[in-house]
């Protein structure tokens, strides 16, 4: 049980770095963190394909694809940045009054949903899964991972053309 605590303080603390810090580069970085202690939860609850999907398409692709796509752009000024500040203050201004409003309205309202869930099915381990009985999810896992290899190499290939 102590491990389980310790497991989620771990992700708790990543989630708040990945979400607290001005750098973009160290927001993917503790996004690919926070999906990789979220696999380890998959895998103790015993969730071993969503645990495989979690650690190959959250902790890696996508991070891949932030790391990417932010060595690609080029940093705002500070005085670019004040006036982004002061315009999106601007326009919502409202926004945290609307937030508070539905909060209430949402504590009020009671709703009562019976939802039934299959029963559970004894997994097997995840290779015996994948290999054998759902061979489309793997194939689905392979496509989606070259698009990505292939998303990144096309997009520094274009990159490359800019500059010169």
């Amino acid at each position: 049980m102590n491990l389980n605590i310790a497991i989620l303080i771990i992700l708790i603390m990543a989630a708040l770095w990945t979400t607290m810090t001005r750098s973009l580069l160290r927001s993917a970085i503790g996004l690919a963190a926070m999906s990789l202690v979220l696999s380890i939860i998959m895998f103790r609850l015993n969730s071993n394909l969503a645990a495989v999907f979690e650690l190959s398409v959250c902790a890696g692709l996508i991070p891949v694809l932030f790391v990417s796509t932010i060595s690609l752009t080029h940093p705002l000024t500070k005085q670019e940045v004040m006036q982004h500040m002061k315009d999106r203050i601007r326009r919502f201004w409202y926004l945290p009054f609307i937030i508070v409003a539905v909060g209430i309205a949402l504590s009020l309202v009671t709703v009562k949903l019976s939802i039934k869930l299959p029963p559970h099915e004894i997994e097997k381990n995840v290779r015996t899964l994948l290999w054998n009985e759902r061979p489309l999810y793997l194939a689905g896992q392979i496509i989606v991972l070259l698009i990505g290899a292939f998303s990144v190499v096309i997009l520094f290939k274009e990159s490359g053309k800019d500059e010169r």
